[in-house]
């Protein structure tokens, strides 16, 4: 640990991710805060912050990146059927402390989460200046699911999702795609690789075309984009 960069507190110079390491795969700095300006600057070239509680803040920059086209989702049978029932219904930033918590929930064998106050109050933040969202499902008045992430530019760079219900996450994912697809984006990031991000459609690029992608749908001077009071229906 001691041979990454360290950071000064609210830095937002981030070292070359060339810099980054192999192993762990894309462990670029250690140390500073989680400020909105900080987080905002590392977002958009493509570093995000992942790390437990008890350590210092660790920023990432994995290679090969996950990420899907927002007009490529796939949508199996099964779920086309469960969207035809309609019974789930989506809205955004109704609940979006809710959601952030529910995400930071230890699942199954995990002792933590590294989803910690920190991150939470962070995000929050982001979530007060317009850049942070979240997509929650219903099953009528209970939360069963759900997603957060931040939108900057064309990009959705997905944080964490959860779900309390057979396939409320994907149902929400779903839902958030079609809006994205609509309203121009062009990029949702998924980080790092999953089976069941996979099966939504999302596939694998390097480092370098990653930043390429980022380049040319964020914009500055940054501000955040249009988002919607309710998705309404997946399908």
């Amino acid at each position: 640990m001691s041979q990454l960069p360290w950071l000064e507190p609210d830095a937002i110079d981030f070292p070359s991710t060339e810099l980054a390491l192999d192993d762990p795969n894309g462990l670029l700095a250690a140390g500073s805060t989680l400020s909105t300006e900080q987080l905002l600057a590392a977002y958009r070239k493509g570093i995000f912050p992942w790390f437990e509680e008890g350590q210092p803040v660790l920023w990432w920059t994995p290679s090969p990146r996950l990420v899907i086209a927002p007009s490529q989702i796939h949508i199996s049978k099964s779920m086309k059927k469960l969207l035809r029932k309609g019974r789930y219904h989506v809205t955004t930033d109704k609940s979006f402390d809710a959601v952030i918590r529910a995400c930071a929930a230890p699942r199954d064998a995990q002792a933590g989460t590294w989803i910690t106050d920190e991150i939470v109050e962070a995000y929050n933040d982001l979530h007060q200046l317009g850049f942070a969202h979240s997509i929650e499902v219903w099953d009528e008045d209970i939360l069963v699911g759900g997603l957060y992430g931040i939108a900057m530019g064309k990009v959705f760079f997905g944080e964490s999702m959860f779900s309390k219900a057979a396939n409320a996450s994907k149902f929400g994912f779903i839902a958030l795609a079609k809006h994205l697809d609509t309203q121009g984006f062009e990029l949702i990031d998924c980080q790092v690789h999953t089976d069941h991000l996979e099966s939504l459609g999302a596939y694998e690029i390097d480092r370098a075309e990653f930043e390429d992608k980022l380049l040319n749908c964020i914009e500055e001077p940054l501000t955040p984009p249009a988002w919607p009071i309710n998705l309404g229906a997946a399908d």
